[in-house]
């Protein structure tokens, strides 16, 4: 009985799953890189717990595309930027999402998120639910941009890979997609509820 090699560097690990030795492959390639995953999630989260949840989603992520990384390319540096991304979505998804402060075409702009008091807590939450509710809405292409650039924070260039939609058919798309959001949000109870706070703040 031959002894098993153990998996210690990307590239038996990329051989063993090349060779569907998939169980074997997805335990050495947590095993290698789970250190660094949870540090990185660690230092963007400041919190333990967030970390650990944020590294088994960049994991799960990791491995259910696996088959469409390029071995000439780093699994350090592809893991290191699903890890960020996997942060920032957990981080949008926890804050108020404003729309009203977006601008046109090229000239959009980022909005800012702000730390919530604790009694809009509430108030995310239902936010967050009826956001869901509206990009439901939305035509295929358009969500399927919106949520790509917005929440996996994904350049034009990275989406266009993914996705075989040209830049500027896929800028288009996400103009379309938030001048759509920003007019329902514009009609909802929330936008006077921010309007009311900026008020108050100012």
């Amino acid at each position: 009985m031959h002894a098993v090699i153990s998996l210690e560097t990307d590239g038996q690990i990329l051989e063993a799953f090349r060779a569907g030795e998939r169980d074997r492959a997805a335990t050495a390639f947590v095993r290698v890189h789970q250190r660094f995953v949870y540090a990185v999630a660690l230092r963007h989260l400041r919190n333990q717990e967030d970390a650990r949840d944020a590294a088994q989603e960049t994991f799960l992520k990791a491995l259910s595309s696996i088959d469409r990384f390029d071995p000439r390319a780093s699994l350090r540096t592809w893991l290191y930027r699903i890890t960020v991304n996997t942060c920032i979505s957990m981080q949008r998804k926890r804050r108020f999402l404003s729309f009203f402060a977006v601008g046109e075409g090229e000239h959009e702009r980022d909005v800012q998120a702000r730390q919530l008091h604790p009694d809009e807590q509430a108030v995310q939450s239902e936010f967050e639910r009826f956001l869901q509710d509206v990009i439901a809405l939305l035509p295929p292409k358009q969500r399927e941009t919106f949520c790509l650039r917005y929440f996996d924070e994904l350049s034009y260039e990275e989406i266009s890979a993914m996705v075989g939609t040209s830049v500027g058919a896929l800028k288009a798309n996400y103009h379309w997609a938030v001048k759509k959001i920003a007019a329902h949000v514009r009609e909802s109870e929330y936008y006077q509820h921010w309007l009311d706070n900026d008020h108050e703040e100012a």
